[in-house]
């Protein structure tokens, strides 16, 4: 049995079976610095949070200067600057019918209220509706509402019992899309006016395997949404702000979501805040003279001002050049070097969508449970990169700011799993 001596329990950590967690004193842009004096390329942007990289200066200067004046305040009944200021920059930078602006505190936390509108918004109108839809190996967090979204899986799985009933659609596979349109075409037909909403992951589905999807079944099903009355929402937690190569994935369909959740880059990844936008719709739907109809839903710390402060520094960031073209660089070397990785004999389905780059290895014992993925992360990290397999499923999701050489090393330490792992087989 391994261990360590400290109180924390990590999480998606089976202690038993790891060692002591690397301790990180410090960070800046694309690298961590452990407390041995290791340096280590974060190929992952710290569960694809740290957009711009680690410790950016404007971020950290906003969170400054606001700790100096409010550090938190109730959120009901008071406002503040950064929370006002935030407001009104995501609204003028999402699409204009996304209009209002719920805060909370994780991306997960983002969903259970969206959901909670969906359903709610149904209700208040007289027209309940109890029914909602999702992809097969979605992944939408750990909160309850959000794992019953989320497919069945090693991450739910013990919880099942306590889960509401969700309708699941094949997963849009490459020639295969039509079955998935035809599937909620189906659905809508045998449940008519009880499907409240459908939930999805645009183009990308992330701790589902990265699988990745064409833009036209997301306009298809936007479609049928609104033939049929039915909420679309847009799980962009991972996917917003850049990382499939526009500011929302969803605008590669051209659709604009009935409620879109936020969270991850929304801060840069210096602090948690989670954001769900919707249009006028929803929100009359719960604006009444009748408390009963209140949005019954909050933490303690909703509109957290350190953190909105943090947000609001990171939407100016989005707009500047030196971001877009970080992007743009990005997401080119990207797909170059998974031109690469593809050719070799041990990778399967190499894909790539904006700054996201994954593929397969072969293996016999396929999924998030392969022996390889654990064997892989060490390898890995032995180089000083860090990259975090799911399963036999192997991605790159660096920081926009990382300079190419990093990138050409987390490159070759790929290789050079994929070439050991062949050898090993010889």
């Amino acid at each position: 049995m391994t261990g360590h001596a400290s109180a924390l329990w990590h999480p998606f950590t089976q202690h038993a079976r790891t060692d002591a967690p690397l301790f990180v004193e410090r960070a800046e842009g694309a690298t961590l610095l452990t407390k041995d004096g290791r340096r280590i390329i974060d190929g992952i942007s710290s569960w694809w949070v740290n957009i711009y990289g680690h410790n950016h200066p404007a971020i950290v200067e906003a969170v400054k200067a606001q700790a100096e004046k409010l550090d938190q305040v109730i959120f009901a009944g008071f406002t503040h600057a950064p929370a006002e200021e935030l407001a009104a920059s995501l609204t003028a930078l999402m699409p204009p019918a996304l209009h209002h602006v719920f805060l909370s505190d994780s991306g997960s936390t983002a969903v259970e209220v969206a959901l909670k509108m969906a359903l709610g918004a149904h209700i208040h109108r007289g027209k309940p509706r109890r029914m909602i839809a999702a992809f097969q190996h979605g992944y939408h967090g750990d909160t309850f509402g959000a794992m019953a979204a989320g497919a069945p899986s090693v991450f739910n799985e013990i919880y099942a019992p306590w889960l509401f009933r969700v309708e699941r659609l094949p997963f849009p596979e490459a020639g295969r899309e039509e079955q998935t349109v035809e599937a909620f075409r189906t659905l809508l037909k045998e449940h008519e006016n009880d499907v409240a909403a459908l939930i999805v992951e645009p183009l990308v589905l992330g701790a589902g395997g990265m699988r990745m999807y064409s833009p036209t079944v997301l306009r298809d099903l936007k479609r049928l949404c609104e033939a049929h009355g039915v909420y679309l929402i847009a799980d962009e937690v991972m996917t917003g702000f850049g990382r499939t190569g526009t500011l929302l994935a969803s605008q590669q369909a051209d659709i604009v979501p009935d409620i879109l959740c936020l969270s991850k880059g929304l801060t840069g990844g210096m602090l948690p805040l989670g954001a769900t936008l919707c249009g006028d719709d929803i929100y009359q739907a719960f604006y009444s003279s009748d408390r009963n109809k209140t949005f019954w839903h909050s933490s303690s710390y909703t509109g957290n001002p350190l953190s909105c402060a943090a947000a609001c520094a990171s939407l100016k960031l989005w707009q500047t050049d030196e971001t877009q073209k970080n992007i743009a660089r990005l997401c080119k070397a990207q797909e170059e070097h998974l031109g690469a990785i593809a050719a070799h004999p041990r990778a399967v389905n190499a894909r790539h969508r904006g700054t996201i780059a994954a593929f397969d290895l072969r293996a016999e014992d396929a999924g998030y449970f392969s022996r390889i993925g654990p064997k892989l992360y060490s390898f890995f990290l032995a180089r000083g990169v860090l990259l975090r397999p799911l399963g036999n499923t192997l991605y790159v999701m660096p920081p926009y700011c990382i300079a190419p050489e990093a990138l050409n090393r987390i490159y070759a330490c790929l290789k050079e799993a994929l070439d050991s792992v062949a050898q090993e087989e010889k």
